[in-house]
């Protein structure tokens, strides 16, 4: 005999139950997946659909391959296993029908061994992965977990699902196993048929119990997908599919001076994405133990943000998925129920402002769900919508409108630091080849206006032809857009596009992250387009040349700080690095949370403006990681970040034992100039 088996084997004409049982099954899951998707639809508009191709590689990448789930190895792995080990068994069974219903019957001799083999093995991963699973939620509990019945429910449905497959193979196994040697390929089932049950036909009755279990629990699995979280299977690849490719940017509101509404404060004011979104999370509680504001005691959660709006969501959707049911035209017609605010009723104020948009909770989530870009558009909706914002971010947004910086210092004094230098301004001199753009910081703020005098005169040590545009420079308005006044930020970025576009500005070099990744990547949207760079970029590149030569000796121990704007924003994590690993005497230590994990200095999304009353400082956070990676010097290459680093220092009265520097002064200092 060669070896194979029956589809049917023991079930007869019994198994034609099994087509009126899945054809309800699957009408269940159609049905649910319609109401699903109607729901989402009920989002307002938003374009998805571009660069396919690179989205299409963002599914193969993260849910084939599981990159981002890899990233914590327990729940990486034990996820692996039962996705993959599913994922075998489910091309098996399309394998096993197919052979059956083409009559092709290839699957027999070493194709039926192989088919066997690696289904064990498959099915073994699937019950492992599922134990670790158990072993995490139930005994070590990470805080991380809220644990739910629903999640107990899907653990054992699974668990059944593949235990029940065990033993109607290991019950036939018994049966057929004196005369078909080869289903020791089967290594498990085998196991199972000539330890659990009775050899030859006093199996049969057992085979029979446990395929219809099997079967059923299959087909439970199948009904209930859409209303447990199962739905995580299809919701994952959907959100990785329409995730953000431009995460830089904060999305714009449209023709500003004919909207009506600014923002979001209801759910139904949501896209379809952020609808659908809300279902793609499933609760793992990466993005609340990699937000800067959780992890210092701020009423801020990332997870708890989108678990909140989603069970508004699900409440006011059990109205509409009541008419739809009554099968009517009823279905057509808007509810006339006002959903709960988002802003105080569901999520209070202080969590709102919480937020340093540093992008952590994106970075880390498996299924790249969007919480923060949801607060900014509530913070749209109280800044210009109800003026409701902290006193210190009025000052702020008071001074941008009247000096074009949040310092509130006068604008002619923008360009005072460069006098002595001999820089030239556009005004002066527009043939050159970049436009230092120095920012706020450098023009306005003492610590900061080294930073910016270390740029130039490394610049001008390379030879670089550069100039700026002294006091017709603007704010970039990166601290208005995350405030949420959409408003004042379109102003100051169109007046910066005219006055750049009118000296003709083709490359521009920043010193502040949030200048760079604000004329980069969102500028763009205003007809801005520039060749933007980092001052880490361009220098890294000339240490690589030649034309800067860092010859002076520091011996001195450092560690370097990411900023969040230049590094999970804009990936520049190596470009710094490299320049400091090309210093003479410098030895470069990182702290325990370091490039895509670097914790905020507390300076984003506007928090620089504002007091930190709640918790404890995110600054002060930080600072302990510098102290545990045993630096002496921590380096920065932004001036949130070195404000933020230097106050932690004094404030810990830590300044004989460490300090903060910005790259371009250890780099000035080492090439001598």
């Amino acid at each position: 005999m060669e070896a194979t088996r029956e589809l049917f084997w023991n079930i007869g004409r019994q198994g034609l139950l099994t087509y009126l049982i899945m054809g309800i099954a699957v009408l269940i899951l159609a049905y649910s997946l319609y109401e699903r998707v109607s729901l989402w639809r009920r989002g307002q508009a938003e374009d998805r659909w571009d660069r396919v191709g690179e989205r299409i590689k963002g599914v193969v990448v993260n849910i084939i391959g599981h990159w981002r789930v890899l990233r914590e190895a327990y729940p990486g792995f034990m996820h692996l296993l039962i996705f993959w080990g599913f994922l075998l068994l489910l091309i098996g069974a399309a394998l096993d029908a197919f052979d059956h219903y083409s009559g092709l019957h290839f699957l027999k001799g070493t194709a039926y061994l192989t088919f066997s083999f690696f289904l064990d093995l498959a099915g073994l991963a699937v019950i492992v992965g599922l134990l670790l699973a158990l072993w995490r939620r139930y005994v070590t509990r990470p805080r991380a977990l809220d644990n739910r019945p629903e999640d107990l429910f899907v653990l054992l449905l699974l668990l059944a699902l593949v235990v029940t497959g065990f033993l109607v193979e290991g019950a036939r196994i018994a049966v057929q196993a004196p005369r078909a040697p080869w289903e020791r390929w089967s290594f498990f089932g085998w196991a199972l048929g000539t330890s659990l049950f009775p050899q030859g036909q006093g199996s049969l009755l057992w085979h029979k119990v446990f395929w219809w279990i099997h079967l059923s629990l299959s087909f439970l699995f199948v009904a209930v997908i859409v209303q447990s979280k199962l739905l995580h299977i299809l919701t994952a690849i959907l959100s990785t599919f329409f995730r953000n490719l431009k995460p830089q940017a904060i999305k714009p509101i449209e023709d500003m001076e004919e909207a009506e509404t600014f923002g979001v404060n209801r759910v139904e004011e949501l896209s379809w994405v952020d609808l659908m979104q809300l279902d793609a999370c499933t609760r793992c509680g990466r993005c609340q133990e990699n937000c800067p504001a959780y992890l210092t005691d701020k009423p801020l959660n990332p997870k708890m943000v989108i678990q909140g709006i989603r069970e508004v969501f699900q409440e006011q959707s059990k109205g509409l998925l009541q008419r739809m049911r009554s099968w009517g035209v009823e279905e057509q017609q808007p509810s006339t129920e006002e959903g709960k605010a988002l802003a105080g009723e569901l999520i209070e104020e202080d969590a709102i402002w919480s937020c340093t948009t540093c992008g952590a909770c994106i970075e880390q989530c498996p299924v790249f769900v969007e919480p923060f870009p949801k607060l900014i558009e509530i913070r749209r909706y109280l800044a210009l919508m109800e003026s409701r914002f902290p006193s210190e971010v009025q000052v702020a947004f008071r001074n941008m409108e009247n000096n074009s910086n949040p310092w509130g210092i006068g604008m002619h004094t923008r360009a005072d630091w460069a006098k002595e230098l001999g820089i030239k301004t556009l005004a002066e001199d527009r043939e050159v080849e970049y436009l230092f753009y120095v920012g706020c910081a450098g023009s306005f703020d003492d610590l900061n206006k080294k930073v910016a005098e270390a740029v130039a005169k490394l610049l001008e040590a390379a030879g670089v032809s550069f100039g700026i545009l002294g006091v017709e420079e603007g704010c970039c308005g990166d601290s208005a857009r995350r405030l949420g006044n959409e408003y004042l930020f379109q102003i100051i970025a169109q007046q910066n596009i005219e006055t750049m576009k009118g000296y003709g500005v083709r490359k521009i070099v920043t010193m502040c992250p949030h200048c760079y990744n604000t004329l980069k990547n969102e500028y763009p949207q205003f007809g801005g387009d520039f060749e933007v760079y980092h001052y880490t970029e361009l220098f890294s590149s000339l240490v690589a040349q030649g034309r800067l030569r860092p010859s002076k000796p520091l011996d001195i121990e450092v560690t370097y700080h990411d900023s969040c704007y230049l590094g999970r924003y804009n990936g520049l994590y190596e470009e710094p690095r490299g320049i400091l690993r090309a210093l003479l005497g410098v030895k470069l230590v990182e702290m325990p949370r370091s490039r895509s994990r670097s914790f905020c200095c507390g300076g984003g999304g506007g928090r620089f403006w504002m007091e930190e009353h709640l918790g404890t400082r995110i600054n002060h956070a930080r600072f302990e990681d510098v102290q545990r990676a045993g630096a002496r010097m921590v380096v920065t290459s932004c001036p949130f970040c070195l404000t933020m680093m230097s106050d932690a220092i004094k404030e810990k009265g830590m300044e004989e034992k460490h300090e903060a520097r910005d790259l371009a002064q250890v780099l000035r200092e080492a090439v001598g100039v």
